[in-house]
């Protein structure tokens, strides 16, 4: 796949799901390494911007291995993880209830959960306006979601420093700590993202409101937030 046009289609759907099998296992510590750890307060950002009350109930979409799902259950809310990858699943270190599920098509009955949240994995899904179409029907009105992603800094010196970085460095890591091929899509699968504009509206087009970007680090990672009308 490192050398290869980027895949479409099932075709995605079935390399993201035998990459991520694949890269489970020490997912989290090459997590910590590449990012500093600044992962940690990244996720710890997007529980806290739910601004759900204590008990409600949480979707987190792509789970892996459960950091988020960690997150959720110190706010005192109560997280359901969902994932592909039943590698993911088997090296999770959560004790929340998890599930094997495509996020495009989440068993779960309509306007049943409080609020959603998603590490890292908007640019894994085959498509994004029926991901937050089936957003919008799991959620109750006024429900929330809270969406981390990786982002391209504004300012032009550090996009092209963390270009380097997320283009050379990054995949030199998870060569050496886990799969190669798999941190050298990583990178590339940036190019899946829309244009900020058009990523925004696509959600409100879903039925959200009150959709906010956040850059986080200077723009090395973005919080995507919003309101079900």
């Amino acid at each position: 796949m490192s050398s290869q046009e980027l895949p479409r289609g099932e075709e995605k759907a079935v390399a993201v799901r035998s990459m991520f099998d694949k890269i489970a296992p020490r997912y989290d510590i090459v997590n910590r390494i590449m990012t500093f750890r600044m992962d940690v307060g990244w996720r710890k950002r997007t529980v806290r911007d739910l601004h759900l009350p204590k008990h409600a109930m949480v979707l987190d979409l792509a789970c892996g291995t459960g950091d988020l799902c960690l997150d959720l259950e110190k706010a005192e809310l109560r997280p359901l993880g969902m994932d592909l990858s039943w590698g993911m699943l088997v090296a999770a270190r959560t004790a929340s209830p998890l599930v094997h599920a495509d996020a495009l098509r989440l068993p779960v009955s309509t306007q049943s959960v409080d609020g959603v949240t998603c590490g890292f994995a908007l640019r894994n899904f085959t498509a994004l306006p029926p991901f937050f179409a089936e957003l919008a029907r799991v959620i109750k009105p006024g429900g929330r979601i809270a969406l981390l992603e990786v982002d391209q800094p504004p300012n032009r010196f550090l996009r092209w420093g963390h270009g380097i970085y997320f283009g050379k460095v990054v995949p030199f890591i998870g060569g050496l700590l886990s799969d190669r091929s798999a941190y050298q899509y990583l990178p590339k699968s940036v190019a899946y993202l829309p244009p900020e504009a058009e990523l925004l509206a696509i959600i409100e087009q879903a039925g959200f409101t009150q959709v906010t970007k956040r850059r986080l680090n200077g723009g090395i990672a973005q919080l995507l937030t919003a309101t079900r009308s």
